[in-house]
């Protein structure tokens, strides 16, 4: 069973390389909508991400599927409000390794509550979130770098 080969480890400054890679994929991009101003500065990205791996706040994890890195998960703090992010490489998609690799992290990430933010029509978001016992408690409105918009945001929430 392919879920029994999800495994988390933190996160390694040579993952970074793969993790900007995996920010090209426009379906990807598009579905994350909030991304980087700049999606194309390699070394901005991999300077700013560096920062983040010895960040207390930030618990950075890879996503593995077997030896193969299929995302990325992390909690940081925005206005000490704990948030989740995560990114899964489409080739991955639909086989439930964002909702195993989700679960897996809220059992080391034990932080309370933490919120997660899902662009609207990002309906595969939406359902990893809730099938890990997140609940929707609002919405929001923000500019979506990837979509060159302002766009509805849904916020869930984890206690």
């Amino acid at each position: 069973m392919l879920n029994k080969q999800i495994q988390l480890r933190r996160t390694e400054k040579l993952d970074l390389e793969l993790f900007f890679r995996f920010q090209f994929d426009e379906q990807a991009k598009y579905l994350a909508a909030f991304t980087n101003k700049d999606s194309t500065d390699r070394e901005a990205y991999i300077e700013r991400f560096t920062k983040f791996l010895n960040d207390p706040t930030i618990n950075m994890q890879t996503i593995l599927v077997g030896q193969t890195i299929a995302g990325s998960i992390a909690k940081f703090e925005i206005e000490g409000k704990a948030e989740i992010t995560y990114w899964i490489d489409r080739g991955f998609w639909g086989k439930g390794i964002a909702t195993t690799a989700l679960r897996s992290f809220l059992t080391v990430e034990n932080t309370r509550p933490i919120l997660g933010r899902v662009a609207f029509d990002n309906l595969g978001s939406q359902k990893v979130l809730e099938r890990c016992d997140f609940v929707k408690i609002g919405t929001d409105r923000g500019f979506a770098n990837a979509r060159q918009a302002e766009i509805e945001e849904f916020i869930y929430q984890l206690t």
